[in-house]
């Protein structure tokens, strides 16, 4: 077969992961095969769960749970601040993550989280955005996990308009 006859095949393998963990980033082995012979390959698997699928939990009482949430719908004044708060429990001590529209929010020069520990298996997190924009408008979710537990909060926020 010359060059320019080469003929590309595209091969998407689907399988389970039949032990579902909060930590699924490990070595996964993938063996493929067609009648001209068989393939074995190693790679490195990250998998990642969307916030607004729920609630997991694993056979443990110490898992992550969120225990305040600011959960109403929120109208916020553009050009003023936005304050949303988050506190969770667990053992080991859960980490919070903030989403708006399902991806994960960073901090930069208009948007801050401040986190303390509360007691020994507590941890509250604030997020702030100052100033607010139209574009601060969406589906933001808290979520909180330990290797036990992932639980997610979620609540609507809309601006609206002052006049004088």
């Amino acid at each position: 077969m010359s060059v320019e006859e080469t003929v590309h095949t595209l091969l998407v393998l689907t399988f389970e992961i039949e032990v579902l963990s909060v930590d699924l980033t490990r070595c996964q082995s993938c063996l493929a095969g067609t009648c001209q012979g068989k393939r074995t390959s190693k790679t490195r698997l990250n998998v990642w769960m969307t916030p607004s699928c729920g609630k997991f939990t694993f056979a443990s009482d110490e898992g992550a749970k969120i225990i305040e949430w600011s959960h109403f719908e929120s109208e916020y004044t553009l050009g003023l601040k936005i304050v949303f708060q988050c506190s969770a429990e667990g053992d080991p001590r859960p980490h919070i993550t903030w989403f708006k529209n399902g991806l994960e929010l960073y901090g930069h020069a208009f948007f801050m989280t401040h986190e303390w520990d509360m007691g020994e298996k507590g941890k509250k997190s604030k997020m702030e955005i100052d100033p607010a924009t139209h574009m601060d408008a969406g589906y933001y979710e808290c979520m909180a996990d330990n290797q036990y537990a992932v639980d997610v909060k979620g609540f609507s926020t809309d601006f609206s308009l002052e006049f004088e």
